[in-house]
């Protein structure tokens, strides 16, 4: 772990012209201008769902270049982890980064998951905040403390009869905790499967199943093609594993025991579903095809947010563009999001040079 307070976050630059941005979900959204400090940022929504659009609002310190910034979560004091693959010129080599809540660079860590850093969150085991980290380099599931201490490792799941019978692909996304300590791997990038283990890490049975085709929406109810973020989700009577069936193009919702329970498709309004955050009876749900979505407890679309399809064309197409050329107000590969504790949004892209957008909630 490096510490280095005497850098903090560059001055944000650039991103001040106004663009249209947003598709037409329940109400209109629009892009304005606001006037706060005297600089004028994009804005996107209406109503409860007015968000002040800061890209570039964390910044790597200095010697570092950013890779794919993949995950975002934030500890019980505020601070901010985020989570990137490090790019190929930086002087540093470590992909998490901690901030504190205003955006203040504090320290870094994770050397060991250059090129492989993927999903990221913060689970409390015993009274202490753990950070479980998925590393599609190594294939790995890591546990580590806040500082970047290695408690736990796992790899490949010998201990699941599927892929104990022959070698198969695994490469895990990203990790959920069910209310007793229970928690789900998701193997998005391996095989299609999501294997649930108690919290003493004994495997304990596999929820759905890999779709025997490619990736489609038509696909049976429980089958996964690329099941890439998922989320215990206890806004309701009774918590139920929600998974972002990505290449179906859909949610699934499971109980924590394996039943499927529900499919959730609504294309073109949910297009590419990565991962889930929940605040109150809200859920967040960043889509990997240029938008942000935020859904209701019924799992229904009510904002895209910074929805930059019109412009972005085929999913990863804009990858390689710079800043620059960049849309203020619309994304391009949103990857993970969250709800700040204070209501905002931080949403980080899959984009070689990284991206970290502040949605900074306007009052209606």
């Amino acid at each position: 772990m490096k510490s280095d307070a005497m850098y903090t976050r560059r001055t944000f630059l650039g991103q001040v012209a106004l663009a249209a941005a947003g598709t037409v979900v329940l109400p209109a959204f629009n892009v304005r201008a606001s006037d706060k400090s005297g600089i004028k940022l994009p804005v996107v929504g209406s109503g409860q769902f007015t968000f002040e659009c800061v890209h570039e609002w964390l910044q790597p310190p200095y010697g570092m270049v950013w890779g794919d910034t993949h995950a975002v979560c934030q500890d019980a004091g505020g601070n901010i982890y985020l989570s990137h693959t490090v790019g190929k010129a930086s002087m540093r080599g470590e992909s998490v980064v901690v901030y504190d809540a205003r955006g203040r660079f504090i320290r870094a860590f994770g050397e060991e998951f250059r090129g492989g850093a993927h999903g990221m969150d913060l689970h409390v085991e015993g009274g202490e905040q753990i950070l479980y980290h998925c590393d599609t380099n190594r294939c790995k599931t890591v546990k580590t403390s806040l500082n970047g201490e290695i408690l736990w490792e796992h790899g490949y799941p010998m201990e699941d009869a599927s892929y104990a019978a022959q070698p198969i692909n695994y490469v895990p996304t990203n990790v959920a905790f069910a209310p007793n300590g229970d928690y789900f791997v998701a193997d998005g990038y391996g095989s299609d499967r999501v294997m649930k283990y108690s919290r003493d890490n004994r495997f304990l049975r596999e929820i759905g199943k890999p779709a025997a085709g490619e990736g489609s929406p038509d696909n049976p109810d429980g089958e996964l093609s690329m099941p890439h973020g998922l989320w215990v989700d206890d806004r309701g009577d009774t918590p139920v594993l929600a998974i972002a069936d990505r290449a179906n193009q859909r949610i699934q919702i499971f109980s924590l025991d394996g039943a499927h329970l529900r499919t959730v498709t609504d294309t073109p309004r949910l297009r590419k579903p990565c991962h889930f955050h929940t605040k109150g009876e809200w859920m967040v749900c960043p889509d990997l095809d240029s938008q942000v979505c935020i859904l209701d407890r019924d799992y229904r679309v009510v904002a895209q947010i910074g929805d930059g399809k019109a412009n972005n064309g085929a999913v990863g197409s804009r990858r390689n563009q710079s800043r620059d050329q960049f849309t203020p107000g619309q994304f391009i590969c949103p990857h993970n999001a969250i709800f700040l504790q204070n209501g905002d949004i931080l949403v980080c892209e899959w984009l070689p040079i990284g991206r970290i957008t502040l949605l900074r909630h306007v009052a209606a």
